[in-house]
């Protein structure tokens, strides 16, 4: 989907068009034109409201092992620092923490005002450059962990049928898998037409669990369907839409450089330890007002 610049801009094309002698004499035309610009207007309503939503936030440890699963548990860490520094709220929905501290998976919400419009762009593969602290021969080491942004859906959003669902439950789990309490209030829902699983365990009580898990469920199914979407759009423009998918190489963190690159602008920050601490406002808006 294009963004709310490039909407506007053929909004404000489409309007000019509707000048010109030679389409005015036209009804075909007029009629393509009316159909053009009346999508685009209901596309961008629906992307601006979409800008004030609350977000679910993946971070999975990619390619790496405990240097990769450390690094998650950073980001995470500086996604929190942010949202604290713009008075959003974090709720942990799921994690799987390993012994040194890091993290395989984490799936949190941020909630507050232009959320989804200031991390959007966070999407991506995050790549870190340095040497582990377990690295004898002082060796850098290239790690990658992947960030998903999902603008949080809504029951208005998607309609999911209950016979459409498997839900389990477990008891909440620790270290090593083992259990750290004794009820069944961990869930874990199954789209069966899809095979999307997602899992909450965070919250103290079964109901809790399920309904932060339906949350992420629908969110996820919603951005399948919009991806879909895209795609056939692709197909039939012939050319293809940057989706920020875990192949593209979306952000650098090299620490012996002290160098933060944004390789779909190809610019670069210094000051690493400070914008792991938070401070990411200077690469947001560098990107918000690049794209």
């Amino acid at each position: 989907m294009p963004d709310i610049k490039e909407l506007e801009k053929k909004i404000e094309e489409l309007g000019n068009a509707f000048q010109d002698p030679s389409i005015c004499s036209n009804p075909q035309k007029i009629q393509r034109l009316s159909q053009e610009y009346n999508k685009a207007k209901e596309e961008l309503k629906k992307l601006k409201g979409r800008e004030d939503k609350n977000v679910i936030i993946e971070i999975r440890a990619g390619v790496g092992g405990d240097e990769a699963e450390l690094f998650a548990a950073e980001l995470f860490r500086m996604y929190n620092r942010y949202s604290q520094n713009k008075n959003w709220k974090i709720r942990i929905m799921n994690s799987n923490k390993t012994p040194l501290e890091g993290f395989k998976e984490i799936t949190f919400e941020i909630s507050g005002s232009k959320v989804y419009d200031n991390l959007k762009y966070e999407s991506g593969v995050h790549r870190v450059q340095r040497i582990p602290a377990t690295e004898k021969n002082g060796r850098i080491h290239t790690s990658t962990v992947s960030v998903a942004v999902l603008p949080e859906a809504s029951s208005v959003d998607i309609q999911i049928d209950p016979k459409d669902l498997r839900v389990d439950t477990f008891c909440a789990s620790g270290h090593g898998g083992q259990s750290v309490n004794t009820t069944y209030s961990a869930v874990r829902i199954t789209h069966l037409p899809t095979n999307l699983v997602v899992g909450c365990q965070d919250e103290r009580s079964q109901r809790q669990n399920k309904d932060k898990a339906m949350i992420v469920l629908m969110t996820k199914l919603l951005s399948l369907e919009e991806e879909k979407k895209q795609k056939e759009e692709a197909q039939k423009r012939k050319e293809q839409i940057g989706t920020a998918m875990r192949a593209e190489k979306t952000r650098t963190y090299n620490f012996p450089q002290d160098r933060i690159t944004d390789h779909r602008i190809q610019q670069s920050w210094h000051g690493i330890e400070q914008i792991m601490e938070g401070n990411l406002d200077p690469i947001i808006e560098k990107l918000k007002n690049t794209n």
